[in-house]
Parts: C-alpha cells; sequence; structure tokens
C-alpha cells in the first residue's frame, strides 16, 4: 500500500483529529501535518501519551496513523494496527534512549 501524505484540508484539520486533541498536538510541539510527518504516528502517540496519559488511547495512534494516511482511523487494516501495537511494545519496553 502506498502512503499518501496530504495537506491539511481546506478547512485547514487534520483528519480524524478533532479540535481537543488538536489543542493537545499543538501543546507537545505538534502544530501540522509537515510535524507530524516529520515525526510519525508512533513518536506523536508516545508525546501525547507522556503529557495526557489518562487521555491517551491506542486510538489516538490509529487516529493519528489515519492522519498521515488520509484514511478513516476505524478502516486501518489490522496489521497496520498490529504493526503499530508491536512497535509502540518495543518502544515502551526498550525505555528512554
Amino acid at each position: 500500500m502506498t502512503k499518501r501524505f496530504l495537506p491539511l484540508s481546506p478547512k485547514g484539520k487534520l483528519r480524524n483529529i478533532g479540535p481537543t486533541t488538536m489543542e493537545r498536538l499543538r501543546e507537545v510541539g505538534i502544530s501540522g501535518i509537515d510535524d507530524l510527518r516529520a515525526l510519525g504516528s508512533l513518536n506523536a502517540y508516545l508525546r501525547l501519551k507522556f503529557r495526557f496519559p489518562t487521555f491517551t488511547s491506542l486510538n489516538a495512534l490509529y487516529a493519528l496513523e489515519g492522519a498521515l494516511l488520509d484514511c478513516d482511523w476505524r478502516h486501518l487494516p489490522a496489521e497496520r494496527r498490529n504493526d503499530l501495537r508491536r512497535a509502540l511494545q518495543v518502544l515502551t519496553l526498550s525505555g528512554p534512549r
């Protein structure tokens, strides 16, 4: 599957990302699609999870990945979700570097 990286929507919003999450992303230094693209969904998720642990679920990771792929997070293939969870597990088990 080829990834498509698109700019913000015509309304200036990231797909799958509501106003509260967008504000939280800004608080962790992610102000738009270019920042998200540079970090990747996993690192962006980790920033959110560190700053907002109780309010950041795996759905946020899927939403961020969906924003990068320009697809609804609920339609991410199961294989991609599994890949993201495995990568998250490796990162969290290896600890800070």
